[in-house]
């Protein structure tokens, strides 16, 4: 195996795989090191009990709180990352969601591109995504000069008639944005079979949009594209001057080796690149590395985020749940001036979740009755900005471990967001009274072992006393090294970050290809 690449990708998710797959047509030699192995295709990709309770495809991590107590993080370290566990729902940041927005709990920064520089990009991205969804009929849609490359994916009848509830209450709910390889006017040849087990599984048939499908598989047809898995990268070393990256050291396989590069782009994820630029001090960057401004590790953001499911007067016998979004009172209403989020619809929820999710409380009741609950749900879930604070931060315990310290802020707004949806119910066939919180993926309520998107560790700006990269997301203190998971983001937005983040890796992807030539 030649040990000298012209880009060296640490990940392989969102970021680090689309990267790989803008620059494989090139010719240029690329490296990607992968901490995780190919997900195994299994009978247990869809079987809730092992994804939800057992907990069969989570990392053995040991990460710390900020009062030192241990947890294990809800992720996953497998090719494609992620994206293999997401739910699919691949939406664009609103334009506004670009500018220094005001918040009920501060403020939100502006970022140094607008939206409008982005825009090429989100349509590339929803391309190679094949993003299902509808324009026209999300209110805060920011604009775009192109239709989604299919069709908006179906709503099932329990839902299409919540659909029609909420559109009869004055409200403009649409076809939420989906990744999935879904052919619903020929479905003999359609890859996707509009399972159940969607948001939160690992797609058994590969019918998901995922990175690893999508984007890695592809790249790696390309001969100048490898792939090394099971490599965790524990440091990244320089020349003595500080300024270039020139070693990438890996444990393979448990075995130390060390791999050399042009460029090295680091995608593992906001909390592993925190603690990998961090790992990586030395005489030059004693703070760590790109750590200059002090900034590496902080402004962890998280999403102020709730799943609920409402108790349905009728059966709910849908199984892909997931098709619908309401964004009325993204940026706030006539009542509350500030913005609130986004409500969209979870994975069709079943018993053996509950049980996963709510041991205690599920054990108290018969499967029979958690299988009635499960046979009316309808789940919801709720995704308010938390704005940047220097003090929610990653750092690293003694023995090189992360410590997340991270206390929530600006919750009001979800508590008006959730007040607003729960006063909707009666009119849209629900029990108002009949709430139940719910654990799935990410928690209700988020605890911080729930990181799926975590972001904002390594933000990008035009400062380099307040930022650890620049615009194009390059370290300002180093020649070659960029950032291209969720660590860039100077906000977080109200809608789910993957397709940002893929955008932003084809942006950066064509940047490096200027380089590079």
């Amino acid at each position: 195996m030649a040990d000298e690449y012209d880009v060296i990708i640490v990940g392989s998710g969102a970021g680090g795989g689309t990267l790989a797959h803008r620059l494989a047509p090139s010719g240029k030699r690329v490296l990607i090191l992968e901490r995780g192995d190919w997900l195994p295709r299994e009978i247990e990709n869809w079987d809730a009990a092992a994804v939800f309770v057992d907990n069969r495809y989570v990392s053995a991590d040991t990460w710390y709180d900020g009062d030192g107590k241990p947890f294990q993080p809800q992720i996953h370290y497998y090719v494609g990352g992620a994206t293999k566990f997401y739910g699919a729902a691949l939406y664009r940041l609103r334009e506004r969601d670009f500018t220094e927005l005001r918040h009920h709990g501060g403020v939100s920064p502006a970022w140094p591109i607008g939206y409008d520089e982005l825009e090429p990009y989100y349509t590339q991205a929803e391309q190679l995504y094949q993003v299902h969804g509808a324009r026209g009929e999300d209110p805060t849609e920011p604009p775009s000069p192109s239709p989604y490359p299919y069709p908006p994916v179906s709503h099932e009848p329990r839902i299409q008639r919540l659909f029609d509830d909420l559109a009869d209450t004055g409200l403009h709910p649409f076809h939420a944005p989906s990744g999935i390889m879904l052919d619903e006017a020929r479905p003999e040849l359609s890859a996707c079979i509009r399972c159940a087990t969607c948001d939160g599984f690992p797609c058994l048939v590969h019918a998901k949009s995922d990175a690893d499908v999508v984007a890695v598989r592809p790249a790696l047809r390309h001969p100048n594209v490898t792939l090394v898995r099971n490599a965790e990268v524990r440091r990244l070393e320089t020349d003595p001057a500080g300024r270039t990256v020139t070693t990438v050291v890996a444990a393979v396989g448990g075995v130390e080796q060390r791999f050399t590069g042009s460029v090295v782009v680091v995608a593992a994820g906001a909390a592993n690149t925190a603690k990998l630029l961090l790992a990586s001090a030395g005489e030059r960057h004693p703070g760590g590395l790109a750590n200059g401004s002090d900034q590496v590790g902080r402004n962890y953001l998280f999403h102020n985020s709730r799943a609920f499911l409402a108790v349905s007067t009728e059966k709910n016998d849908t199984r892909f749940q997931k098709t619908l979004g309401l964004n009325d009172y993204y940026f706030g209403d006539d009542d509350f001036e500030y913005p609130m989020g986004n409500v969209q619809m979870v994975g069709k929820s079943s018993a053996p979740m509950y049980r996963g999710e709510k041991p205690v409380l599920a054990n108290l009741a018969p499967m029979f009755a958690l299988d009635e609950v499960a046979e009316h749900a309808v789940d919801f879930w709720l995704s308010v900005e938390d704005l940047p604070d220097p003090d929610n931060r990653v750092t690293l315990s003694p023995t090189g471990d992360v410590v997340l310290h991270y206390t929530p802020n600006n919750r009001e707004p979800l508590e008006q967001l959730y007040k607003r949806v729960k006063g909707h119910l009666g009119h849209l066939g629900m029990h108002p009274h009949h709430l139940i919180p719910r654990d799935v993926y990410m928690k209700n309520d988020v605890p911080v072992a729930g990181c799926a998107h975590q972001a904002g560790t390594a933000r990008f700006g035009s400062d380099p006393a307040t930022s650890v990269l620049d615009r194009n997301c390059k370290a300002h203190e180093l020649d070659n090294l960029y950032v291209v998971d969720t660590s860039f983001f100077p906000s977080i937005g109200a809608v789910n970050p993957a397709l940002t983040v893929m955008a932003n890796a084809l942006r950066v992807g064509d940047h490096l290809l200027d380089r590079l030539n």
